[in-house]
């Protein structure tokens, strides 16, 4: 994956990764079953037997037309871009929650950073 080949040579401490996805779900009871199994991944994403997601919030975007289209919006934390590339490739919890979200959005957006705050 990109991200390792590029990001393993940091030797300084990181700040916590901060990641924001937004997805497109046109039908309102899908994005509420997405958003259940946002609960369900909250609630069993372990590594090496633990909880490893530092925090999570997700909900449906507060309409507005600043949004463009994007009606539900997550905000997970992790402790090193270690844990996250953990996350994309290999935790279980959120390989169940692709196979959820997968055939009902229209579009995703993905970002992350280090806050400077």
């Amino acid at each position: 994956m990109f991200l390792r080949r590029t990001f393993t040579t940091f030797t300084r401490k990181m700040a916590p990764i901060e990641r924001i996805t937004l997805f497109k779900i046109p039908n309102d009871a899908d994005r509420d079953r997405v958003l259940e199994q946002y609960k369900v991944l909250a609630k069993t994403a372990v590594k090496d037997g633990k909880p490893y997601i530092l925090s999570s919030a997700a909900g449906a975007s507060i309409p507005d037309e600043r949004n463009q289209g994007w009606n539900l919006s997550v905000k997970t934390t992790f402790a090193s871009l270690e844990d996250m590339v953990y996350y994309d490739e290999q935790c279980e919890a959120h390989k169940a929650l692709k196979a959820v979200v997968g055939p009902v959005r229209t579009d995703k957006l993905t970002t992350f950073f280090e806050s400077v705050l």
